[in-house]
């Protein structure tokens, strides 16, 4: 009998995976799989564990949440511990700790913070390969961010959703979206919101890299908002520039005001 919930922090490379959660195809490596696989040689007891969002193939992580239940009476202390035993070296958790029985790491999460990379160079560089989106045209730095700007606020983000998605309701509210330039030709754009849509980051990053190219001016992304329409915005940057930083759930250390 389960008696217990655990919360991991997990990060983790995605490079080799395809994606967070299981496929139909076992011999689709996934991040879901790796971490199950451990948990139950742990433990004895096969789980199935939620994710607070469910990343795709090549995207990586710092700060993924997942929670499990479980009779394990490993303590907090050690369970992330032993858990790096058993994982492969691309996967790691950084903590654990049991949380409330009803917890949930998707529907309790207060806020969640992506960050896109870009490498702007016209040398292609070997290390950033996996980590980076790497563009070799010179990209407007000014217009980008500047461009940012416009996706803070509660908006319908229809044109910034792949196709294929279930979700009926579009809006989501964008607290914090800012593109920097901690080393001379890498850009980060950092967005902060309650909820993002399937591709939502990665067809903004995307739309604001077209916006550096020149293909798109700053002052039509407030128009290409309101439209609603896909069409309209720019295309989806590729999975190895994104990465899941970090997910809120106490509003004591939350850094925006729930509204």
């Amino acid at each position: 009998m389960n008696n217990r919930r655990v919360r991991f922090i997990v990060a983790y490379d995605g490079t080799y995976y395809h994606g967070f959660q299981t496929q139909d195809n076992p011999a689709l490596p996934t991040i879901q799989d790796q971490l199950q696989l451990a948990i139950k040689t742990l433990t004895n007891e096969e789980v199935t564990i939620t994710c607070a969002g469910r990343t795709d193939a090549g995207v990586h992580a710092r700060g993924q949440v997942i929670d499990f239940a479980t009779s394990s009476r490993i303590p907090d202390e050690k369970f992330h511990l032993a858990m790096n035993s058993l994982l492969p070296k691309d996967i790691a958790v950084i903590n654990a700790v049991t949380v409330h029985d009803n917890f949930h790491s998707r529907f309790h999460a207060l806020g969640k913070h992506y960050r896109y990379s870009i490498y702007n160079n016209t040398i292609p560089s070997p290390f950033h390969r996996y980590y980076t989106y790497q563009i070799y045209p010179k990209l407007n730095r000014d217009a980008m961010f500047a461009g940012a700007r416009a996706f803070v606020g509660t908006h319908d983000f229809s044109a910034f959703c792949a196709a294929g998605t279930s979700v009926k309701n579009f809006v989501r509210t964008i607290w914090h979206c800012e593109i920097t330039e901690p080393e001379e030709g890498i850009f980060q754009l950092d967005i902060m919101g309650n909820g993002f849509l399937y591709n939502m980051v990665r067809i903004i990053a995307g739309t604001l890299i077209d916006v550096g190219k020149g293909k798109i001016e700053p002052s039509q992304l407030e128009r290409i908002i309101q439209s609603q329409k896909r069409a309209l915005a720019g295309t989806t940057a590729p999975p190895q520039g994104l990465c899941l930083i970090k997910v809120w759930y106490n509003e004591l250390d939350f850094p925006f005001t729930l509204s």
